[in-house]
This record gives C-alpha cells, sequence and structure tokens, in this order.
C-alpha cells in the first residue's frame, strides 16, 4: 500500500462518512466487496472457521470479524468510534427570525465552535417516515449541496471579538437557511420529504429524523510536499479507516477484529457505545459458552485507536517535554496512570515490538500533569470485556474542531502495524 493510494481512499472515505450511520454504511459496503457476510443480531449464528463476518447495530456501530481455524486463538482486536463533535437538529427547528429562516442546534460532543461560522453547511443522517401503505420506513439522507451558514458577527458590531469573546450555544450558533418570502413557512420535515421523494422514496410524513450539520469543503492533501490530510471527522474517523485496509489486507491466518462504535464523544453510555453490551454479546457469540468467552478475551487484545494530540508549534507548552508528539513522527501510544488511557506495558510492548518489525516510529503521549486527560473507547471496553488493551492514535491538530490536520504519513504507518497486530502469531504474550 503506497501512501498515495492509501490516502486516496481515506479521502474518499471521509467524503462519504458524514455521520456515523453514512460511515457504517461505507465501512459495510467495503467489507461486502471483500467477502465478509452480514449477520442479522435478532437470528442464531452459524459461524464457519475461517469465515468472515459482520454485525451492526442502531445502523451507527459496527463488529467485523475473522474467524481462524482453531477456536482456541485470541482474537487480534482493534477498535475505534464513528462518531464526531457537531451540529445536531433540534426536534421543533424551525425558526423565522427577521426575516431569515433558521434551524435550532443542539451541540454534540465537545465541539470547538468558533470554527462553524462562515462555513459552507449540508445535512445529512437518517430519516423516519411513514408509507402509504401504513409501514414505518427508514433511510438515510445527504443533501451533499451547502444549505446553510452560521455567518459570524461583524467586528464593527463587536469590537472585542478578537480579545474577548465566548460563543453561546442557544443563540449565536443557528443556521441561516433561506429568506423566506411573504407568506412562506418553510419547515424542515417539508424539505426532509422533498428529498426523500427524490431519491425515488415515496413518503407520506417525516416523523422524525437524526440530523447533523457538516461541513462541505472536501477533505484534501495540503502542504508544500503534501505533509498533511484535513478534513472534518478524522477523529475518529481516520482511525476507523485505517483499521478496516489492515484488517482487509492481513493474510487472514488469525482470527480478527474489527469494532467501531457509535457514541464515543457524549460517554459511550448507549446500546451501540462502547460501554454498552454490543461487542461483549458478539464475543459471547462467536465463543459459544461463557466458560469458553472468559478463555478466548484472557487469550485478545484490543488496540484502541483513536487520535492524539500533536504538539502544535503556537502553544507547545500544553504538551509535557518529553511527550509531544510530532506530526509525521509515526503512531503515538497513548499512556495515564489513572486509567483515562488503557495502555500497560505488557500492551505497549507488544506494538512497540510490532513496529520495529515493520519498521515504523513509535511516539508516546502523556498529558501534562497540571491539566485534565481526555479518554477513549479502551478503558470503558477493557472494563466492560476484561480484555488487554492499548491506546494509540494518529498525532493531530485542531482535534474537535470543524476541520483538523494529520500527517499524511501517519495513518498508513499505523495501518502497516494494525495489519501486522492483525497477523501476529499465537501466543500474543506469554503463557
Amino acid at each position: 500500500m503506497a501512501s498515495a493510494a492509501f490516502n486516496e481512499g481515506l479521502l474518499a472515505f471521509l467524503r462519504l462518512a458524514t455521520t456515523p450511520f453514512h460511515a457504517v454504511a461505507a465501512l459495510a459496503g467495503a467489507l461486502e466487496e471483500a467477502g465478509y457476510s452480514a449477520l442479522p443480531e435478532d437470528r442464531s449464528w452459524s459461524l464457519e472457521p475461517g469465515g468472515r463476518y459482520y454485525v451492526t447495530r442502531n445502523g451507527s456501530s459496527l463488529v467485523a470479524f475473522r474467524l481462524g481455524d482453531e477456536r482456541t486463538a485470541g482474537l487480534r482486536m482493534v477498535g475505534a468510534h464513528t462518531d464526531s463533535p457537531c451540529l445536531m437538529v433540534k426536534p421543533n427547528p424551525d425558526l423565522t427570525r427577521h426575516g431569515c429562516y433558521q434551524l435550532g442546534v443542539e451541540v454534540y460532543g465537545g465541539a470547538l465552535l468558533n470554527p462553524w461560522f462562515d462555513r459552507d453547511l449540508s445535512l445529512a443522517g437518517r430519516v423516519s417516515y411513514s408509507r402509504r401503505d401504513g409501514a414505518l420506513a427508514t433511510a438515510l439522507v445527504d443533501l451533499r449541496e451547502p444549505v446553510a451558514v452560521i455567518p459570524s458577527l461583524a467586528i464593527h458590531l463587536d469590537r472585542e471579538a478578537n480579545s474577548n469573546r465566548s460563543v453561546n450555544p442557544q443563540t449565536d450558533i443557528l443556521p441561516l437557511l433561506c429568506l423566506p418570502g411573504d407568506g412562506e413557512e418553510p419547515a424542515l420535515r417539508t424539505l426532509l420529504a422533498e428529498h426523500l421523494r427524490g431519491l425515488g422514496l415515496d413518503p407520506v410524513e417525516v416523523l422524525d429524523y437524526e440530523l447533523n450539520l457538516y461541513d462541505t469543503q472536501p477533505p484534501a492533501q495540503v502542504g508544500l510536499q503534501g505533509e498533511f490530510i484535513t478534513s472534518a471527522r478524522l477523529d475518529n474517523l481516520l482511525s476507523c479507516y485505517t483499521g478496516l485496509r489492515a484488517l482487509l489486507k492481513s493474510d487472514g491466518r488469525q482470527p480478527a477484529l474489527l469494532v467501531c462504535n457509535d457514541h464515543e464523544e457524549v460517554g459511550s453510555v448507549s446500546a451501540a457505545g462502547a460501554q454498552g453490551p454490543f461487542l461483549r454479546s458478539v464475543l459471547a457469540r462467536i465463543a459459544g459458552d461463557a466458560e469458553a468467552c472468559a478463555c478466548l478475551v484472557d487469550r485478545s487484545m484490543l488496540i484502541s485507536a483513536d487520535n492524539a494530540h500533536a504538539v502544535h508549534p503556537n502553544f507547545a507548552d500544553r504538551h509535557d517535554g518529553n511527550h509531544g508528539p510530532r506530526i509525521g513522527g509515526g503512531p503515538v501510544i497513548k499512556l495515564n496512570v489513572n486509567q483515562r488511557y488503557a495502555s500497560n506495558s505488557e500492551t505497549s510492548a507488544l506494538f512497540r515490538q510490532l513496529a520495529g518489525q515493520v519498521g515504523v516510529p513509535v511516539q508516546s503521549f502523556v498529558t501534562r500533569t497540571d491539566m485534565a486527560c481526555g479518554s477513549t473507547i479502551g478503558p470503558l471496553t477493557a472494563a466492560e470485556v476484561g480484555v488487554r488493551t492499548l491506546d494509540v492514535g494518529v498525532p493531530t491538530f485542531a482535534m474537535h474542531s470543524i476541520r483538523e490536520t494529520a500527517g499524511s504519513e501517519d495513518a498508513l504507518a499505523l495501518c502497516r502495524v494494525l495489519r501486522a497486530f492483525y497477523e501476529a502469531p499465537e501466543p500474543l504474550f506469554p503463557r
């Protein structure tokens, strides 16, 4: 996999994956093309040695796995998450004020709000509607075209904008969609119904939706030598794609699994989140019974892949002096003694060994002792399942902004190590 081809695939995936639902649809499509079979959760599974399968939950989380010939081998697991901080549309969003039609929005996750101003925005998500035969139906929608903008307040009307400005999420970030004429009453549900009809569907009534705004500026490779990838949702769709490519490129000799959970950015407490039962349920069905599942988990390992904070040249003091990962310096092992990350000496040692075998440099990140540390699906999955876990990520600038920046070589470097992990022989650890 040359970096150019890898990055072209990454950029194409980012363009498609405008919501967790669209991300899972894109992942499922790639798995289908590679010969993976979909498993329904509501039916019994008949799993074959060497079989390749995937299962989704809520349309926004996915587990893909490949079985080895021997059920006694441990699973090599990679985890990531499909959601990103964004602006979600409220249930009753329609607002017409001072001749402007706007939507009420709610902030999902820990979004960096200032970069949302003056962007060409579109809408995407999942819509539920009634059909003429009385049935309830659901469809994914993505308007693709820029249909909204959140205009900034001119500096002439806010002289302290560059020195003392905060963003009120209730009042300051309502997107503008149109200027309705006299007697016009725009409604989002009407817009959605028209869009569904354009897709060849026949909705009687749009009943509900889960929609978010997104920046229509496409992802890009930038820099004098193409050193950077810039895009929305790099946290954490970059890791979803990297895990997928590593799984599909690995040799298939060892049992392997990829889990991409929703709702990480809001705590993971959901049926589809990492603190829910999804992965544990899949592992139980793979193993067959509780005793076999306990043995399987003990022989397995999870690599939680979620972007890491690169040291920012303008704000280098925000990092510990000895633990400032650099863009282009390779994947980052994330460590925290208070278990905000799940890495330990055994799991990090294995990653370093695998990286050395494929010639990939490894960096380390520890949050400054006087700053709070973020977290990932790693500790939550370790606690829910009981599996050895490592937290790693690609160094990234502007995490949780509407447009983030990563290195153009780092994702492929991580993919090479994850592929080596998927191919690692038994046992993963001394017994």
